[in-house]
């Protein structure tokens, strides 16, 4: 069974974007995985097709309507579909590699891409949708946000990746960042290729790749560093 994507958007135009292209873009050519953009303006009730309103207590900027949402999220999920219901908002959980291989080992998600100053509290809740986050900026709307976790899942499907161990020797997989690359020339502008990298001694290089992934790890984000996985013997 393909991992299949449903996103609900006021702009359906931005889908696939760059998910059409690469790995994604053949992915999605070949089956492996399906993306369907639903119009959240087409369960409007208005003649002028409203999907927001003022906020209550006042405030500045308009909020997504839970009427029209309710009815754009249970068609793309009607009852006992088994795919999560994510909401990209920038107050949600930070989203995590853990987490992208939790999805991408699922029959796939519904993601509901917020607008304006946000979306009302009794959807989320009567919805059940997890709140995502990409990182702590705002966004003009949860389409950008959409796109890179659908990124980020659709390389982890069986078959995407030319090389599936290229997948699991990057950052945060083992709960570090990556180590740095090098290929040739050997020399570039003053700078040589690390002599272990090309002695050929497997050990020692996968040993200086864990120290280099250490330091930049305890460098950039030592937060990182107490839950890393060990080095296997």
């Amino acid at each position: 069974m393909s991992f299949s994507a449903s996103v609900l958007t006021l702009y359906p135009e931005m889908f696939p974007g760059a998910l059409g292209l690469s790995l994604a873009g053949r992915a999605l050519e070949a089956g492996t995985w399906s993306l369907e953009t639903i119009q959240i303006r087409d369960f409007a009730t208005d003649r002028h097709r409203t999907v927001d309103d003022t906020p209550a207590g006042g405030g500045a900027g308009m909020v997504m309507r839970a009427d029209v949402l309710a009815k754009a999220i249970d068609h793309a999920s009607p009852e006992g579909d088994a795919r999560p219901r994510l909401l990209m908002s920038p107050r949600g959980k930070p989203l995590t590699q853990a987490r992208v291989r939790e999805l991408a080992a699922g029959p796939g998600a519904v993601i509901l891409c917020g607008r304006f100053e946000g979306v009302d509290q009794r959807v989320i809740d009567a919805r059940g949708l997890e709140e995502v986050s990409i990182g702590d900026f705002i966004l003009s709307g949860g389409e950008p946000a959409a796109l890179v976790l659908l990124d980020a899942v659709v390389r982890l499907l069986p078959g995407v990746m030319g090389n599936a161990m290229s997948g699991e020797e990057e950052s945060f997989e083992n709960g570090l960042l990556e180590h740095p690359h090098y290929t040739r020339p050997q020399e570039f502008e003053g700078g040589d290729i690390p002599e272990v990298l090309i002695s050929g001694n497997h050990k020692k290089i996968a040993a200086w790749r864990r120290a280099e992934s250490e330091r930049l790890t305890a460098e950039r984000r030592p937060d990182l560093l107490a839950a890393a996985q060990p080095l296997a013997k």
